[in-house]
Formats: structure tokens, sequence, C-alpha cells
């Protein structure tokens, strides 16, 4: 196997082909997603301003809307700017440790969301359970530490996956058939 490994070197970049088949509409499909992209950073960049300017909104239920507002604007920003790259100017090619880094922004993410839709549930759990000592359980500081605890499991989980697919060696095709 090491021999192999180095016989054959990584590429140093990737071709991303798009929609295979429908290049001259690539146009008009990135309309759509250029769109989307501007309503997302609007949207969640609106939650975000809205709930640091209200004092009344500080509170678990809105931290936890602002952690998916945040998520949402990491996915998109992982995901869309190369996207309309390739639709828009044609940039098919990404570097090799580019596209691991979008993999792992994406899967991180990933998993952060999937940890901060399971603590919305609890918490709406205490708060129908317990409504009189969801105050004391549910504390600003604690939701901070489960956001963290919640970044901290994606980045751990991702990770040693990310490391172990950058050591493989990718030698007969650097074409990537998707954007």
């Amino acid at each position: 196997m090491s021999t192999f490994n180095q016989t054959c070197p990584n590429p140093s970049t990737f071709l991303l082909t798009g929609i295979p088949g429908l290049e001259p509409e690539h146009v008009w499909i990135s309309i759509p997603f250029c769109l989307m992209y501007v309503i997302a950073l609007l949207g969640n960049g609106t939650v975000l301003f809205v709930v640091k300017q209200e004092e009344t909104l500080h509170e678990p239920m809105y931290y936890f809307l602002s952690m998916l507002a945040v998520i949402d604007l990491v996915f998109s920003t992982a995901i869309v700017p190369k996207m309309l790259s390739i639709f828009w100017l044609d940039s098919r090619e990404i570097s090799f440790e580019a596209c691991f880094l979008q993999m792992f922004f994406i899967h991180t993410f990933t998993v952060v969301e999937s940890g901060v839709l399971l603590v919305m549930s609890l918490d709406r759990y205490v708060a129908i359970c317990n409504p009189l000592r969801y105050n004391t359980i549910v504390t600003s500081p604690k939701i901070a530490q489960i956001g963290l605890l919640s970044l901290a499991r994606g980045v751990g989980v991702v990770t040693p996956l990310t490391c172990l697919l950058t050591s493989l060696p990718y030698c007969k095709m650097n074409v990537i058939p998707h954007s």
C-alpha cells in the first residue's frame, strides 16, 4: 500500500462539472441559487440583528434560533459562492485543500445543527414539563456551554474523518460530476 501511495500523488486540483449536460443553461440555473443565497444572507442576518438589538429576545429560545441562523449562514457560504463561480465564471477548478475544507465545514455544521435541534427539543420539553423551574434549569451560561459543546462535537466527529480522507490517494480521476 505504501508503494502505491508513493507512485500516485494526490491531484493539486479537482474539477467540478456543474450540472452535466446543461452547460448552456448554467446562467439561468444560477439565478434561483443566487436569489436564495441573498435571501438566506438577508433573512439570517436580520434574525441575528433583531435578537442582538432587542433586549426582550435575550432568552433561550431566541439564542437557539440565533445558533440555527449562524449555522445556515455557514452552510450557504460554504457551498453557494463556489457553485455560482462555476455557473457564472466557468471556474471549475477547486484546490485539493479547499475541497476538503468545504467538506469539513458542511459535515461539521450538519452535526452541529443536529445537536442544536436536539437541545431545542429538550428546551421545549423542560418548558412544558417544568414551567416553574424553567428559568433555573435553562440559563444563558448553560446555553453558551451547550452551543460550544455542539460545536466541539461536530469538530470532534468530522476532523478524524477528514484527516483520513485527505490521506487517501486520488489517482484515477479528479473530476467531480456535480457542483
